[in-house]
């Protein structure tokens, strides 16, 4: 039924996820407004606060200040950071980025624990296969493996691994039925601006090799000697893991987020392009079709998404990969040991 409203009346909806009514409100409407707005930033929680939206299986989240950060890798650094020939050029032009949308996202990778109650809740069957490191470091394998077997020891705490981007999608569209919620992955740009945490650095714990054990799991000693062919382990530090750690081992960065740098990549929101050619300023997914006038005046990339964006570094990752500059276009479909995800949700 629909119904008029009469003259001189204001019809304001208040959410009921906020305030749990529907109201009509007369129009002296200025300290209406005034109160209105006081109720509103009262249910918008402030940067930093955690929060869950369930209590059985729902990732803790951590509101994430609106801001600006200039992304992409600055000149100079691939090559200083030794990144290997073919996986250059892929950060750049660098470009300014406004986040001007409220944005909280998860303070760990999803776990095992919280991807098993997705599981158990949606009778999902398992995959037949996932790609792994070989035995000696030197490449990677199939195996008969999936996200409760990977292929080596893991904790309910540790990140879900051999998940792909579309077994990360089913993940979100369950979680936001689930909660009422609108979940799903982070943009590209909101991971790096989340990583980054308001740093220049290439990482934000530290750029010393051997520090940077401190900080995060990456391909080191301990990962070295179980994968003695890996040429590219760093060999200055311990971090205690040969492969995957539990979440949260390692220190949070600066807005209080762990593991964004290390232990698994995360996949993203965005199609893959070859660059940075004409990508949104303000943190929106980059669609395929997309299009714009190029900032460097090369063509436009209308972008594959057959492939999306993975960011971060892993437990295998030499130093050069494990930056917060650093991005790869890897298929949908793949699943492999060193691939896991995150979620964000728009408040």
């Amino acid at each position: 039924m629909t119904h008029r409203i009469p003259r001189g009346r204001t019809a304001v909806v208040l959410l009921s996820a906020l305030l749990g009514t529907v109201s009509l409100i007369p129009p002296s409407s200025v300290a209406f407004a005034a109160g209105l707005s006081e109720q509103l930033r009262a249910h918008t929680p402030a940067p930093g606060t955690s929060f869950r939206d369930c209590s059985n299986g729902c990732p803790e989240m951590v509101v994430v200040q609106q801001g600006r950060f200039t992304m992409g890798a600055p000149a100079g650094e691939e090559a200083r950071e030794n990144l290997p020939n073919e996986l250059r050029g892929s950060s750049v032009p660098q470009h300014l980025i406004t986040i001007r949308h409220k944005l909280a996202i998860a303070k760990f990778d999803v776990t095992r624990d919280e991807y098993a109650q997705f599981v158990a809740e949606t009778n999902r069957p398992d995959p037949d296969s996932c790609v792994t490191v070989n035995a000696s470091g030197t490449g990677f394998i199939a195996m008969n493996g999936n996200w409760h077997s990977p292929g080596f020891p893991q904790t309910g705490r540790d990140p879900v691994v051999c998940v792909s981007w579309d077994d990360a999608q089913a993940y979100v569209a369950w979680l936001s039925a689930k909660t009422g919620h609108v979940y799903r992955l982070p943009t590209e740009a909101e991971w790096e601006y989340a990583a980054r945490a308001g740093t220049t650095t290439a990482r934000y714990g530290s750029d010393n090799p051997a520090e940077l054990c401190r900080y995060t799991n990456v391909g080191d000693l301990d990962y070295g000697e179980q994968h003695p062919g890996d040429s590219g382990v760093n060999r200055a530090c311990r971090d205690g893991y040969a492969f995957t750690s539990p979440v949260g081992s390692f220190p949070p960065n600066q807005f209080g987020l762990y593991d964004m740098l290390g232990n698994v990549m995360d996949w993203t929101e965005d199609c893959w392009n070859d660059n940075y050619s004409s990508a949104p300023t303000d943190g929106t997914v980059w669609h395929s079709g997309d299009s714009g006038a190029p900032t460097d005046g090369t063509a436009w990339q209308s972008g594959n998404c057959g492939a999306r964006v993975v960011r971060g570094g892993s437990f295998d990752a030499d130093l050069s990969v494990v930056r917060s500059a650093h991005r790869r276009g890897i298929r949908t479909s793949i699943r492999i040991t060193t691939f896991g995800f995150r979620v964000a949700r728009t408040l």
